[in-house]
């Protein structure tokens, strides 16, 4: 069996990865390296079944050579983070909407057996049902959450009008050993992880008791490797998340340190939580990691958040001003 990750560098993809050729996949991984880093998978150098393909997404007539003799194909490479989508929204829907069309027409020209795109929650935006269905009212509150939502269309359409075999499934809040650390400000973990080496306080948005599916990546991976697997996941949208929500105060005890609070943000929920009672039915798919164990191998890998910025309120403010400037009138 082969398989090919797009954004196999990055977080989630180099975990996908790493499963892939623990089950004797050849793997190739395509990546232009925007956030990811070929560092996430330094420990498979040498690795005679990996092929790395530095490349944009985007470069149809690129990257459709490495989609030769694919059975499964992991579309996991996008642009993230709500601030640069709304600064640069042309660039999101570049990567996030023409690459994934380029992606599904490599798959359809190369006969793949599977492919699994990898969906968003943010779709959701502010819902009004919790934990929240794949059927709840599509709200996306920002350019990013739009562009993986349109990505996630064309991915069903191609299954729909070229009975290409994809499956959709929408991320809640994921965790884990190698999230990002670019420099711009995004995912709590890297946020406070670094203020932790730098032994500074944990800056909170708001009063902290906001909450948040936090799905460690394993689980993930799992998911996907499930779905890839599975005839009956063929044409279906599934949540992924972890069976429960907790909240960024949790968060703190289980990191232990000081904290401070920041402004709350525009178009953020308050909650995050999947309903994941269709992957549950139709995978047999559930989360085996618990939250508190997923802190814990988060500390015990905390030195690979040594380089990530170190943020402060007044730096968050001015990195979050684009922010308040288009969404918070909407709020």
């Amino acid at each position: 069996m082969k398989a090919l990750v797009t954004g196999g560098c990055g977080f989630i993809g180099s975990h996908l990865v790493d499963r892939l050729l623990s089950e004797g996949f050849d793997v190739v991984v395509i990546d232009n390296l925007s956030t990811g880093r070929l560092l996430n998978l330094d420990h498979h150098k040498g690795n005679s079944r990996l092929t790395i393909c530095i490349a944009d997404i985007v470069d149809y007539e690129k990257i459709l050579p490495f989609f030769k003799d694919v059975n499964w194909v992991f579309h996991i490479a996008a642009l993230a983070d709500i601030v640069p989508s709304i600064e640069r929204p042309m660039e999101y829907h570049r990567s996030n909407v023409d690459g994934t069309i380029s992606v599904l027409e490599c798959c359809r020209k190369s006969k793949v057996d599977r492919v699994v795109y990898a969906a968003s929650s943010s779709c959701y935006g502010i819902p009004d049902i919790y934990p929240t269905p794949e059927t709840a009212e599509i709200r996306p509150q920002y350019p990013y959450a739009v562009t993986k939502y349109f990505g996630e269309q064309y991915a069903m359409y191609w299954q729909q009008i070229y009975d290409l075999p994809v499956t959709s499934l929408r991320f809640f809040n994921v965790y884990g050993p190698r999230s990002r650390t670019s420099g711009t400000y995004g995912a709590v973990f890297g946020v406070f992880l670094s203020q932790k080496l730098n032994n500074k306080p944990y800056t909170i948005v708001g009063n902290g008791m906001q909450s948040r599916d936090f799905t460690f990546v394993t689980d993930v991976v799992n998911a996907c490797f499930s779905a890839a697997g599975n005839q009956n996941a063929i044409g279906k949208i599934m949540n992924v998340g972890s069976d429960q929500t907790y909240s960024v105060n949790r968060l703190i005890e289980l990191l232990g340190g000081e904290a401070v609070f920041i402004p709350k943000r525009p178009g953020e929920p308050d909650c995050t939580y999947a309903d994941i009672s269709r992957i549950k039915d139709i995978l047999h798919w559930k989360p085996l990691v618990s939250f508190e164990q997923g802190v814990g191998i988060m500390l015990e890998n905390i030195e690979y958040w040594r380089e990530a910025p170190l943020w402060e309120p007044d730096s968050i403010a001015e990195a979050t001003k684009t922010w308040f400037k288009y969404l918070g009138n909407k709020a």
